[in-house]
């Protein structure tokens, strides 16, 4: 299984993006990753590894589409040699399953739709991502951001959509689905959550939970969230700076305090395991769904565990055919 990487894409690369396609194929001896992107840079950041040569490929590419184009879709469309263009383009043509990158996310969607287009039905491609949850629980969330207006119907299709990646993913045969809402009972909400809400309930595509409010979330409860772009990207950016708060709060108390300190030396295990069912790392990016091809968005400050579990999880949905079984549910086969 062939997974392109764009070597080129995210803060800290070539350097990351290589060691987490050397990670990668050292913990799944089936894949292959072609690294695309500036060919003498990458080889000289492959010289540090001892790999199987024959699993690691590169695809030459002399542009790169940077983080802050002002324009990400005329960056795209003048760009054509760029990274991001042609690790895409080796998904289109058959020569990779998947493609992997950190790079600018407006790009990568852009590129990704004008290059893989929409499944036919699918009304908007969206983006796919996963939290952490109570008990060792992760929970689906759709849509995080490409979709700032909704209408009724769109959420409806997230959620079928959302199920179908919580199969796969998350293995769960079936997923209990939930619209994000300000209150639990129905008839809550504005115009947009009453109707999705009519629809949920009708849709025998799902196991539909009813509203659920963002505090509830993560109580284990349901297996996928649906909601709006711009409330789901709110929602995203909140839990990370949250995240981020709480990490600072205890790292301050920990260095004020003497007995702190002496504490925490106990509870480093704790730390570590909090930080790990935490980390966005875990399942390395988001999916672009509804897509004719496999498409994932890396943080920007992915690490080479991140880009390494995101190459895992791409080779994870082209096994599964998530693609084909997606193009049935949407035709209603």
């Amino acid at each position: 299984m062939k997974i392109a990487l764009d070597a080129m894409g995210g803060d800290y690369a070539p350097l990351q993006p290589v060691k987490g396609a050397i990670e990668a194929i050292k913990e799944n001896k089936k894949i292959t990753v072609i690294l695309v992107g500036k060919e003498e840079e990458i080889k000289k950041e492959l010289l540090k590894y001892s790999y199987d040569k024959d699993r690691i490929e590169i695809q030459n590419a002399t542009e790169i589409i940077d983080m802050h184009e002002k324009s990400p879709t005329k960056a795209v469309r003048s760009k054509k040699d760029s990274s991001m263009n042609v690790a895409i383009e080796l998904v289109k043509s058959g020569k990779a399953k998947a493609c992997v990158s950190a790079g600018n996310t407006g790009a990568l969607l852009t590129a990704s739709q004008l290059k893989l287009k929409r499944i036919k039905g699918v009304l908007r491609p969206a983006i796919t991502t996963v939290f952490p949850a109570k008990n060792n629980h992760h929970i689906v969330l759709l849509d995080a951001g490409a979709n700032a207006d909704c209408k009724p119907e769109y959420l409806d299709q997230f959620a079928t959509m959302a199920n179908e990646y919580a199969k796969v993913l998350l293995d769960i045969k079936t997923p209990r689905v939930g619209l994000l809402n300000i209150g639990e009972e129905d008839g809550k909400g504005n115009e947009l959550t009453k109707a999705a809400f009519t629809l949920l309930k009708e849709n025998e595509n799902i196991k539909f939970h009813g509203n659920i409010e963002s505090r509830e979330m993560f109580n284990g409860e349901i297996d996928v969230v649906v909601t709006d772009g711009f409330t789901g990207n709110i929602v995203l950016k909140t839990a990370e700076g949250t995240a981020s708060f709480m990490k600072n709060i205890i790292t301050n108390e920990i260095k004020n305090g003497v007995l702190a300190k002496i504490g925490a030396l106990f509870m480093v295990p704790l730390f570590k395991a909090v930080k790990k069912k935490s980390s966005s790392s875990e399942y390395g990016g988001a999916l672009f769904m509804g897509l004719n091809g496999i498409s994932i968005k890396a943080h920007g400050n992915s690490d080479s565990k991140a880009f390494k579990n995101a190459i895992l999880v791409g080779n994870k949905f082209a096994e599964n055919n998530f693609i084909e079984s997606l193009t049935k549910v949407i035709k209603g086969e």
